[in-house]
């Protein structure tokens, strides 16, 4: 798969991954599309040395982590009531480990759902929500006190804050002094997918890719301008003349990428026909187009 290809501009990064899981499922366009909406999840993860797979839970699509123990991480969103929101991106993430062997090693390492029971007590992680990196921190710090984080976790990975401090901090740019060995972890999330894209040949993958982008509800242009729109009151709260001109700066910015999207919202149908005109032309039958798996891996209740 493209993602783990040493062919990005900095093959070492690519080279330091995990590999990916060893299943027919890995080529499908489908667990593909599946895999992108969770890289935010694994990326960080297999930098880390942890081979990651996607599985559907009991209502909803989890990330399982494997450990070097035997044992495993189960990663997602609440498995009952079940969500409508799309994967990847729940009201909340819950994080538990276990093992297949003992069914008395189970604990819970994250859980920022929010409470549905009446008068239950919300655990501190719940003002993150839907939010990746303090789910990663708490991971880090409990694997690395059992002692089973395969790589060492970079220095840019912190453990969890203090209950005195901000839980998640923004990163600072790279080129402030002291901060230089920090990286960009949503720009490597895009380039995995560039780099996935530069790999296909098939049309069909590239339109499933091309699909995370222009989505108009949950696509990275749209995120993206939800970004600048932020950004943009942010600059405008501080009521100075350079805030209201950047904020307006900011403002231009969301709108462009919006109109981006509404001028390619027909991108991803033209590259998925591609595929079916240069089956005509070659005369050859698309192959069979597997769907999702039945649900095999059940995820334990929440703990309330």
């Amino acid at each position: 798969m493209a993602a783990d290809q040493e062919s990005t501009p900095d093959a070492r990064r690519a080279a330091a991954l995990a590999p990916l899981p060893d299943h027919r499922n890995v080529d499908t366009p489908w667990w593909q599309e599946l895999w992108g909406r969770h890289a935010h999840i694994t990326t960080p993860l297999r930098e880390r040395g942890l081979e990651c797979d996607i599985e559907f839970g009991l209502s909803a699509y989890i990330v399982r982590v494997s450990l070097p123990d035997g044992s495993h991480l189960i990663i997602g969103p609440p498995q009952e009531p079940p969500s409508d929101r799309p994967p990847g991106s729940p009201e909340g993430w819950i994080a538990t480990r276990e093992h297949p062997d003992n069914p008395s090693l189970f604990e819970v390492l994250y859980d920022s759902a929010p409470s549905d029971a009446p008068g239950a007590p919300q655990r501190p992680e719940a003002r993150h929500g839907d939010s990746a990196q303090p789910l990663i921190e708490s991971i880090d710090h409990r694997l690395a006190q059992l002692g089973l984080l395969p790589t060492p976790s970079s220095p840019t990975a912190r453990t969890p804050a203090s209950a005195a401090e901000p839980a998640l901090r923004t990163p600072k740019p790279a080129d402030v002094p002291g901060n230089a060995d920090r990286t960009f972890v949503y720009g490597d999330v895009l380039l995995v997918l560039t780099d996935r894209l530069n790999a296909t040949e098939s049309p069909t993958d590239a339109a499933a890719m091309l699909h995370q982008i222009l989505d108009p509800t949950s696509g990275l242009l749209e995120r993206l301008g939800e970004f600048f729109e932020a950004a943009a009151e942010k600059a405008k709260e501080t009521e100075q003349d350079d805030g209201f001109d950047l904020h307006y700066d900011l403002q231009d910015a969301a709108a462009t990428l919006r109109s981006l999207g509404e001028d390619l919202h027909t991108a991803v149908d033209r590259m998925r026909a591609l595929a079916t005109r240069r089956t005509t032309r070659t005369g050859l039958p698309p192959g069979p187009s597997p769907g999702p798996p039945t649900a095999t891996t059940p995820m334990p209740g929440r703990t309330r």
